[in-house]
């Protein structure tokens, strides 16, 4: 063999090691400013589907300028979406997109909508839902947001008990366990989430099954009826967003910014 092209086995592992790292770190590239907003838009969710803007196809774009100047355009399936969940949506989405660091101003527009210029005029003025609808509105969303987040209390709580259940464990089981008996899953993880921001107990000591309001743990004999609930709760909320996503694709027949990664 010529020495002068010889190549060591030592020398190729050097060489192949060197080329895993150029491609490791060309792979993990530091995110764009544009993708921490849309990242931040990602945490946005639908309040009465319990999903992220973002998964149901509701940001049309997001442009952000080298100052940080940030636009987004959000759309809904229907013209006549609620506008009381509209406005959680575009006020939450101009809140995440405000607290990223480096956005130095946040536009957020709804298009599309009936009431889409009272909605951009009030959030962007930061006036609240009373003040954006003067004369027909009568009180803020926030206790609207807490009833949906106890609906999707219900149906998280559905989602780990029939895969609990699913594994043999029965009612009884059921009504003793605490968060920390519990598989790990994405789930439970889930559940945990909504519980805390409803203020709800949700640490590993707390009971698996708890009423939504009270926080208290729920007895053995009102378990089935507690479980045939939070099982309607679930299906509903799953039959909604089929049919939004539906809507929304029938309407604009193009794939929503982060639509594809989120799913």
């Amino acid at each position: 063999m010529n020495s002068g092209t010889a190549v060591s086995r030592g020398e190729v592992r050097g060489r192949t090691s060197r080329r895993g790292r150029l491609n490791a770190a060309a792979t993990a590239r530091t995110p764009t400013l544009a993708d921490r907003v849309l990242a931040a838009l990602g945490a946005v969710r639908d309040p009465e589907l319990d999903e992220p803007v973002t998964s149901l196809g509701f940001v049309s774009s997001c442009s952000v300028s080298p100052a940080g100047e940030v636009r987004v355009l959000l759309r809904l399936p229907t013209y006549f979406c609620a506008p009381n969940f509209a406005f959680l949506m575009v006020a939450d989405a101009y809140d995440a997109v405000s607290t990223v660091p480096g956005v130095v101003s946040t536009a957020i527009v709804l298009e599309d909508h009936f009431a889409s210029d009272a909605i951009n005029g009030g959030v962007a003025a930061r006036a609240g839902f009373v003040a954006s609808f003067d004369g027909e509105a009568v009180a803020e969303l926030d206790q609207l947001r807490a009833d949906f987040l106890r609906k999707a209390v219900m149906a998280g709580t559905d989602l780990v008990c029939r895969s609990l259940a699913g594994a043999g464990r029965a009612g009884d089981d059921l009504a003793r366990m605490t968060l920390r008996d519990a598989p790990p899953s994405a789930e439970l993880d889930r559940l945990r989430r909504r519980r805390a921001e409803l203020g709800l107990p949700a640490g590993d000591d707390a009971a698996l099954v708890i009423d939504p309001v009270t926080g208290d743990r729920v007895s053995t004999g009102q378990l089935p009826l507690h479980l045939r609930r939070a099982r309607t709760f679930r299906v509903s909320m799953e039959a909604n967003t089929g049919i939004c996503r539906g809507m929304l694709r029938h309407r604009y027949q193009a794939t929503g910014l982060g639509e594809e990664e989120a799913r």
